[in-house]
């Protein structure tokens, strides 16, 4: 049988059984009708409403998962619900007419109930949710789960009177019976419910999501039946709690991911504390306004309920925050960020800071190893901070700061992570990665400075040494050679000058290189516009792109080491354009506006995706780091390559 008949057939299987339970509460009901007062049972017998909650959430699942064992538990459940609920009134109904088979459904009445109980109670939760037992140790625990009511049975036949009715529902007390059966009973539901425990632990965050939910449903609807042990508990509470279990076995089995079940606990633990506590200040109230201030029993009431309903929000809103610390810690985001904060002030530095951070980070998160990751310019990771481990399968949320990713969080959970929580650190941490990138901007630029400068010294000193140095020497020997010469060979010194005026042009030559090296003579000469426009003409001359220069603002004031750097990075840029970009013009725009804006475009090719920063790249870069401004190279809105720079002038000096 293929797959898909296989499913057909489940579900056809699994609708015929639902109908049958239908059709066997119904009969029940009419027998009932048909019964004197005390022989009926409650019209919304629990029973009943097994029956007619259980098999459709089984067949529901069947629909879907023929061979879940899970849902065949529940079926079987359900329909001996419904055959018990027959059985209470069919039996009776027999003998009051003298038919035949009265004494069978009065037996089955007797017990009946024993199987969806202990399936329920017993069986479920060993196989519980995958319908495979958490260990080859608990087979014994599974057969006795399944003995069990072939044991009350056995007792109940031989002893029916042990048996209570309390609201229709049948009362097997522990207590009274044969300790033996007690201990078997106890000792198998502590081994069961030891069992969950066991596979709690032992599962994966989705299992354990699924696990809640039923026992979220699976205590309350026996809390609510303890608690009608003592006290008159309403038949339509009751039957709403027993109704609830199925409806969180389909979710659990099908719907788990979507709805979050630490969120259903939280709301029950708040609001069930804010009931109790509620309750005891109303009671307390009206018992004291009766008492000191001799109230009648209605203005008591009303003073106390005036008095309770101006302490329900703060009553709630302490609650919730326990309940938060308790189950996921604290949960306030502006709470989490003043701690942030405060943790961050007393860092000596950004890497310490966030070292800090990543630990009130994974434990808002209830994370087991967080990691936070600082990006460079480049996409590289430059800082890694640290603490616990990763899992297999860590969710990892971008920190983005002012539209520009500086960083990536990323953690592992247990369990599905707090969206919103996550959001909210991710931002708080992205403004802490970014001054940690621009930390460490600083102080590559600052190691940067310091290597430029060492070997800029180290050139002019072996340039002035190497060079200069031996070339003056010679100039003062020809001179000297010149004066002795000039009495006793007056006509060799006209040689010797004429080539001391060769090497002295020389000289000179090299010493405006130098110069050149330090600032380039244009500037003084031309003006920054100017020079960048001489820098277009010999782009343009060595069959280049055509170079338009356009400026904004007055360049004249400009500090000597804001235009050397525009300069430099200018003119890198239109070296790059000429040998790389194959353009047919370049724009070079000078907009002063409070910082000088440095922007080149060209009409070329643009840069290509894997393209990685060259020296070129990088000395623009570094020129305007020095003077603390930015530099950035990207595709342009129309194609071709865009270099902006933005160069701080009020900070920066005249010296070039």
């Amino acid at each position: 049988m293929s797959v898909p008949e296989r499913v057909r057939g489940a579900g056809r299987t699994a609708l015929l059984l639902v109908l049958a339970a239908v059709a066997m509460v119904a009969a029940s009901l009419a027998l009932r009708s048909g019964l004197p007062g005390r022989l009926r049972q409650p019209l919304w017998h629990p029973e009943a409403v097994v029956a007619l909650t259980y098999t459709p959430a089984a067949a529901l699942l069947l629909r879907h998962l023929p061979r879940l064992r899970v849902a065949w538990v529940v079926m079987v459940a359900g329909l001996a619900a419904a055959l018990y609920m027959l059985a209470l009134h069919l039996g009776p109904w027999l003998r009051l007419r003298g038919a035949p088979g009265a004494a069978a459904f009065e037996w089955l009445g007797l017990w009946l109930w024993a199987v969806d109980f202990y399936l329920l109670v017993l069986v479920l939760p060993l196989i519980f949710p995958d319908g495979r037992l958490v260990s080859r140790w608990f087979r014994p625990v599974l057969v006795a789960a399944c003995a069990v009511p072939l044991v009350v049975c056995a007792h109940l036949t031989v002893d029916p009177g042990i048996r209570r009715v309390d609201g229709g529902v049948a009362i097997y007390p522990l207590g009274e019976i044969p300790w033996p059966i007690s201990v078997t009973v106890l000792a198998t539901l502590a081994a069961c419910l030891g069992s969950v425990v066991v596979r709690f632990r032992r599962a994966v965050p989705d299992v354990r999501r699924q696990i809640a939910w039923v026992m979220y449903a699976g205590v309350l609807a026996m809390a609510v039946n303890i608690v009608g042990q003592a006290v008159p508990v309403p038949g339509a509470l009751r039957n709403v709690v027993t109704a609830a279990v199925p409806v969180c076995i389909v979710i659990a089995i099908t719907r788990y991911r979507l709805y979050d079940i630490d969120v259903v606990i939280n709301r029950t633990l708040v609001y069930l504390g804010v009931a109790a506590v509620i309750s005891v200040v109303y009671l307390s109230l009206v018992a004291l306004a009766g008492a000191v201030a001799s109230m009648s029993g209605r203005t008591a009431g009303l003073v106390g309920a005036i008095v309770a309903g101006a302490a329900f929000a703060p009553v709630r809103r302490s609650l919730q925050r326990a309940v938060d610390r308790v189950m996921h810690g604290e949960r306030d985001p502006y709470r989490l960020a003043d701690r942030l904060q405060r943790r961050l002030q007393t860092a000596s530095d950004p890497g310490a800071a966030l070292a800090g951070a990543i630990g009130l980070v994974g434990e808002a998160l209830r994370a087991t190893g967080v990691v936070v990751e600082v990006l460079d310019r480049e996409g590289r990771v430059v800082t890694v901070a640290q603490e616990g481990s990763l899992g297999d399968r860590p969710r990892l949320v971008p920190l983005v700061w002012h539209g520009d990713p500086v960083g990536r969080l990323v953690f592992s959970v247990p369990r599905s992570p707090d969206a919103r929580l996550a959001g909210i650190m991710a931002r708080n941490l992205a403004e802490l990665a970014n001054a940690t990138r621009l930390a460490a901007d600083v102080q590559r630029s600052r190691e940067r400075i310091l290597r430029t400068r060492e070997e800029e010294r180290r050139r002019l000193r072996r340039d002035l040494h190497d060079g200069l140095g031996p070339t003056l020497a010679s100039l003062a020997m020809a001179v000297d050679t010149a004066r002795l010469k000039l009495k006793s060979d007056p006509e060799a010194v006209d040689a010797l000058l004429e080539n001391l005026r060769a090497t002295m042009g020389r000289t000179i030559g090299d010493i405006r290189e130098l110069v050149y090296g330090l600032r380039p003579p244009a500037l003084d000469d031309l003006g920054l516009a100017g020079a960048i426009e001489a820098l277009g003409g010999v782009v343009e001359a060595g069959d280049g792109p055509s170079v338009q220069v356009e400026v904004e603002g007055d360049l004249e004031a400009l500090p000597a080491a804001a235009e050397v750097a525009a300069y430099r990075i200018v003119q890198e840029a239109l070296t790059n354009v000429h040998r790389h970009a194959r353009a047919g013009s370049a724009v070079v725009r000078l907009h002063l506006n409070g910082d000088l804006h440095v922007t080149v475009g060209d009409d070329g090719v643009g840069m290509p995706p894997s393209a990685r920063s060259g020296v070129g790249m990088s000395s623009m870069r570094e020129r305007a780091a020095e003077l603390g401004g930015s530099c950035t190279v990207g595709p342009g809105p129309n194609g071709g390559t865009v270099v902006h720079a933005r160069l701080p002038v009020n900070g920066s000096t005249h010296d070039g």
